[in-house]
C-alpha cells in the first residue's frame, strides 16, 4: 500500500491525464467519429471506421510516452489505459473508441464448465503475450465430457459499488464514471480447440461426426444457460462502442432504461476460425446450425473472424438477425462485396503481415483502395481494423505509418473527413 500523501500524489497524475482525455472525447471529430460508428451499422455508406486493434504495447513505448509512475494498482491501471489510449490519439490517423465518461465494467463469477484444456507453450520474445500453443487432447475419449456442466453466473454487486467509488474518489468532476454491463463474445470451436487441438476436430469430422455433434450441442446448451443467466441479472448492456475489434454502436430495436437490457438489446458475435478448411455445408452442419437459435435471441449478429467466409456467405446468411461479416486477410473481397450488396457491413480485416518487419506504402494504398473502391460499387457499408498485430518488429512507425497511408486512402475515396 502506498502512503496517503503518495496516493494523491498518483491521483492527481491520473486526473491530468483524465482530462485531456475528456478533451478528446467531446471534442467535434469523437462526436463525428461516434456517428460515424453507429452509421456504418445501421447500413448507411459513411467513411469507413478506421481502427488498429490487439497493439503489442510491449514494443510501442517510444520516448517514455507509456511509462507508468503510479504504484497503487487501481490507479496504475487506470494510468496505463489512459496513456494508452492518448498515445493512439496522438500517433495514429484513425479512429478511438474514446467517449466523455470512465466505464466500470460489471462484476461477475462463473464456474466455467467442468473442462480446463492443457497446453505447452514456446515464446519466441519473452515480452510478448503472443506464444506458440500445443493443445493436448482433453476429450479423445468421449467419457471426459462426463465433467462437463452449465456454467453458473454470479454478480457481484459488491465490487460494482467498491469499483464505482473508487473510480469516482479519483476521477471526482474530471471523467463522468458509467456503470455498465457487457456483450457477447461466442466462439466454442475456439474453446474446443484448446481443449483437443485443431486437427484431432478436423479428423473427427469425418470419423467421429456424431461425438462433434454431442460437444459443440453441450456447448449450445451452455451458452444459452449463460445468456439466461447473464440476461436476468442485469449483466448485458448495448452501450459499449466496440464489439471485439469492431464498432459496435447501432441504432437499438427499443430504448430501454439502463439496467432493464435483454438479448434482444445486444449483438451476438460468433465465429469458427478452424471450418474454413472444411466445406460450407460441414460448416453449416457442425456451427452454424448450433448457433442460429441462438444469435436469434439478440438485436443483431457479427459473423467471422480470421477465417475467409467469402465462399459460404449463403451458410452465414442463415442467421435472420445478421448485420456484419468479417472478411479477413484471406477472404475474397470482390467476392464478398458483390454477394452481399449493401445487405450486411463488411468488416475487413487488413494484412497484418504489412507491418510486421517493415511497411511498404503501396502495398498499404493498393489493399486499402480495393476495399474502399469494391464497398462504393457495390453499396457496401464498411469498417476497417487492423488487428491480430503479433509483432511490428519494434518499430511503433509501422503503425504511424500504416494510419495515414490508409486514411490517406479513405480521404480519397470518401468526402467525410
Amino acid at each position: 500500500m502506498t502512503e496517503m500523501s503518495d496516493f494523491n500524489k498518483e491521483k492527481e497524475i491520473v486526473r491530468e491525464l483524465a482530462k485531456r482525455y475528456r478533451e478528446i472525447a467531446e471534442s467535434p471529430k469523437h462526436e463525428r467519429m461516434r456517428r460515424r460508428f453507429r452509421d456504418s451499422n445501421d447500413l448507411k455508406i459513411v467513411r469507413p471506421p478506421l481502427i488498429i486493434e490487439e497493439i503489442p504495447w510491449h514494443e510501442m513505448n517510444m520516448d517514455g510516452e507509456l511509462d507508468c509512475v503510479c504504484e497503487d494498482p487501481g490507479l496504475r491501471g487506470m494510468e496505463w489505459f489512459l496513456r494508452s489510449q492518448l498515445f493512439r490519439e496522438r500517433h495514429f490517423r484513425c479512429d478511438n473508441y474514446i467517449e466523455p465518461c470512465w466505464v466500470v465494467g460489471k462484476a461477475y463469477s462463473s464456474t466455467g464448465n467442468g473442462l480446463a484444456a492443457k497446453e505447452s507453450v514456446i515464446a519466441v520474445d519473452d515480452r510478448n503475450h503472443i506464444v506458440s500453443h500445443h493443445y493436448e487432447d482433453m476429450l479423445a475419449d468421449e467419457s471426459a465430457l462426463e465433467a462437463f456442466h452449465d456454467p453458473v453466473i454470479t454478480a457481484c454487486p459488491d465490487s460494482d459499488e467498491k469499483n464505482v467509488a473508487f473510480a469516482n474518489e479519483v476521477l471526482g468532476d474530471v471523467l463522468p464514471v458509467e456503470l455498465r454491463g457487457h456483450g457477447i463474445y461466442y466462439a466454442p470451436w475456439d474453446q474446443i480447440a484448446r481443449l483437443r487441438g485443431v486437427e484431432p476436430i478436423l479428423m473427427d469430422v469425418y470419423d467421429r461426426p456424431e461425438y462433434l455433434h454431442r460437444i459443440i450441442g453441450l456447448f449450445a446448451r451452455a451458452m444459452a444457460s449463460e445468456m439466461d443467466q447473464m440476461e436476468s441479472l442485469g449483466l448485458y448492456d448495448p452501450r459499449g462502442l466496440s464489439l471485439h475489434c469492431t464498432p459496435g454502436s447501432v441504432t437499438p430495436p427499443r430504448e430501454p432504461e439502463p439496467g432493464s437490457y435483454r438479448c434482444g438489446d445486444i449483438w451476438f458475435r460468433t465465429m469458427a476460425q478452424m471450418f474454413s478448411s472444411i466445406s460450407p455445408q460441414a460448416h453449416y452442419e457442425f456451427d452454424v446450425q448450433y448457433s442460429i437459435p441462438l444469435a436469434s435471441r439478440c438485436a443483431c449478429t457479427y459473423y467471422g473472424c480470421c477465417e475467409p467466409l467469402s465462399d459460404r456467405i449463403d451458410v452465414i446468411e442463415r442467421f435472420p438477425n445478421l448485420r456484419k461479416i468479417g472478411v479477413s486477410p484471406w477472404s475474397d473481397v470482390k467476392v464478398s462485396a458483390e454477394t452481399t450488396r449493401g445487405k450486411y457491413v463488411l468488416s475487413k480485416k487488413p494484412n497484418p503481415a504489412n507491418v510486421a518487419i517493415k511497411t511498404d506504402p503501396e502495398q498499404i494504398r493498393a489493399e486499402i483502395a480495393e476495399t474502399a473502391s469494391l464497398c462504393l460499387k457495390y453499396g457496401c457499408p464498411c469498417d476497417i481494423t487492423l488487428k491480430d498485430i503479433s509483432t511490428v518488429g519494434y518499430r511503433p512507425e509501422n503503425l504511424i505509418v500504416w494510419a495515414e497511408t490508409a486514411s490517406a486512402v479513405l480521404d480519397e475515396y470518401y468526402s467525410e473527413a
